[in-house]
């Protein structure tokens, strides 16, 4: 299984990381290579740019720790396994950080999914208002 972990540092309060993070049906909001998505605070559906959909649960959600858990449960590609956390750190009162961590298997999808990964955590600053 493929360990992935990409972090962006935020000069924004922690709080309003997560009113974005948190909404987890949106992430196609700020997430680049996803066309669209739709769920709730359980699972959610997301549609690729390739047209490739995805079905997650959401493991947890929880806004105290600002933390969002989802697995791959379903969908158009072959994932046998997979672990995505999303976690929001306050580290000062205007500042935070996103770290987002996955694991996932087969190794094979490991570069596409570090790839999209990374590009929407790097983006994330342009989704802050």
């Amino acid at each position: 299984m493929a360990s992935l972990r990409s972090h962006v540092l935020l000069d924004a309060p922690a709080d309003a990381v997560w009113q974005v993070i948190g909404d987890a049906a949106a992430v196609a909001g700020w997430f680049p290579s996803m066309k669209s998505s739709t769920g709730d605070t359980r699972q959610r559906t997301v549609i690729l740019g390739d047209g490739s959909a995805l079905e997650e649960a959401v493991v947890t959600h929880d806004p105290a720790r600002r933390r969002l858990q989802y697995r791959v449960t379903g969908g158009d590609l072959p994932v046998t396994e997979h672990l995505g956390t999303v976690d929001v750190l306050e580290i000062g009162p205007d500042r935070s950080i996103v770290v987002y961590s996955t694991e996932i298997s087969p190794d094979s999808l490991a570069d596409a999914f570090d790839a999209a990964i990374s590009e929407a955590v790097a983006g994330l600053p342009g989704h802050l208002s």
